[in-house]
């Protein structure tokens, strides 16, 4: 490297064989076969307890989750060329865009692969509806055919000419939202094996980060490291864009930006990174560009944050009511309150999942439940003053085991 890591246990996270190369995956096909068995096992057990014939999936992730099958996946959250039929009994439909059906053969987890019938404005222009009637004959026709008699059909994501040509061909449609987040909720060790390795490729995302963390870079070129190790290490994308330094810190949500970075300036950013193998690492943190010393007014900041994320990462216990939870979060100072978090955890797999808990001030928006093991959460803080020059965003993800709360990553907090 041209010049000296500032922090050599960040620099740890580099790959050891040269940060000229990407990280590569030891998980075995094993684990990554016995993972998709499991994901589509759940998925089936919920259209089973739902009392469904079979649940149609257009979610591009929960379309991954089920069937391990990926195809221009961001395209695909706002364009529907691309969905699944999965069955009570198991049996698999994958509908591919014409063209790339070679993308399903080989995979244990289809049974069938049939070309998509696309009928959004972009495809059927005036003639959405009698598109969507000929897609939706093809779909009940599938129902039809296995499901015994039963017609009702689960669906997470559905545009509503579909849902109204379904209806026409006598199919009773179920909302599926709840059968996908309950088949991911829980996650096996194969599935936490792929989770760790997306982490391991995060976290060295994040010492290139740090290592670029420096006065006249622009948030934009810093940001570009984390992008940068994702995708050349076989990631995917990132979420959202969160990363600002200094006064752009505060209030936070502000995007990205051209705005350039000077030293002793706040730097904090969100990960929100879809990895390897397609699972998310949500990780946060926060340091001084050009890595100097905090501030008093930072460090104080900084250690609220900690204080919060550590107090409330070891609260968490399985079996523990989500209202106990949120009642023994650490106790926001007045002074922060306004800026709080949106929530004080969240669940996490292939994405921002259920459930989220709210910090005490925000019950109304509590939902009912409780911890069990096999769950991975996100333990957020967010410190900074209504009017204050600066935050401090931090975040950890961990998994929920009969002992209480495993970190899964372990990149180095701030000293203060």
């Amino acid at each position: 490297m041209a010049r000296a890591f500032k922090d050599l246990r960040k620099a740890a996270y580099l790959n050891p064989e040269g940060t000229d190369r990407p990280l590569r995956s030891p998980v075995s096909a094993a684990t990554l076969q016995s993972a998709r068995a499991y994901r589509k096992r759940r998925l089936v057990e919920q259209v089973v307890e739902h009392d469904c014939a079979a649940i149609l999936l257009f979610d591009p992730v929960n379309i991954r989750y089920a069937l391990d099958v990926s195809n221009m996946q961001l395209w695909a959250t706002h364009n529907a060329f691309h969905y699944a039929l999965v069955f009570a009994d198991g049996h698999a439909i994958d509908f591919q865009y014409a063209g790339a059906e070679h993308l399903a053969r080989g995979l244990e987890t289809v049974d069938e692969i049939r070309t998509a019938r696309p009928f959004f404005y972009m495809y059927s222009g005036p003639y959405l509806e009698e598109r969507a009637d000929l897609w939706a004959g093809e779909i009940a026709a599938a129902v039809r055919e296995r499901g015994g008699g039963n017609l009702r059909l689960g669906t997470d994501k559905l545009e509503l000419p579909g849902a109204d040509a379904l209806r026409r061909h006598g199919l009773t449609l179920v909302e599926g939202q709840a059968m996908t987040e309950r088949a991911r909720l829980i996650k096996s060790p194969d599935e936490i094996e792929l989770m760790r390795w997306t982490i391991r490729v995060c976290e060295a995302g994040m010492a290139r980060v740090y290592e670029h963390s420096l006065p006249g870079r622009t948030e934009q070129e810093i940001w570009a490291e984390l992008h940068f190790e994702n995708i050349r290490s076989g990631g995917e994308w990132l979420e959202t864009r969160l990363l600002t330094v200094g006064e752009r810190t505060n209030p936070w949500f502000q995007e990205c930006s051209a705005h350039v970075a000077q030293a002793g300036d706040m730097l904090a950013f969100d990960t929100d990174m879809i990895g390897p193998y397609g699972y998310c690492a949500d990780l946060s943190r926060s340091w001084p560009v050009g890595h100097t010393r905090m501030s008093d007014e930072q460090a104080t900041l900084y250690a609220a944050a900690l204080e919060q994320v550590v107090h409330n990462t070891e609260l968490i216990r399985p079996g523990m009511d989500f209202r106990e939870y949120m009642e023994k979060t650490w106790p926001i100072p007045d002074r922060y309150r306004a800026n709080r978090y949106s929530c004080a955890l969240h669940g996490v797999g292939m994405a921002d999942e259920y459930p989220g808990v709210p910090y005490a001030p925000d019950a109304a928006d509590l939902l009912p439940g409780r911890f069990e093991e096999g769950m991975v959460l996100c333990v957020e803080s967010l410190i900074g003053e209504p009017g204050g020059r600066e935050s401090v965003k931090l975040e950890t993800q961990v998994l929920v085991t009969g002992r209480g709360a495993e970190r899964l990553d372990s990149f180095p907090w701030e000293p203060v």
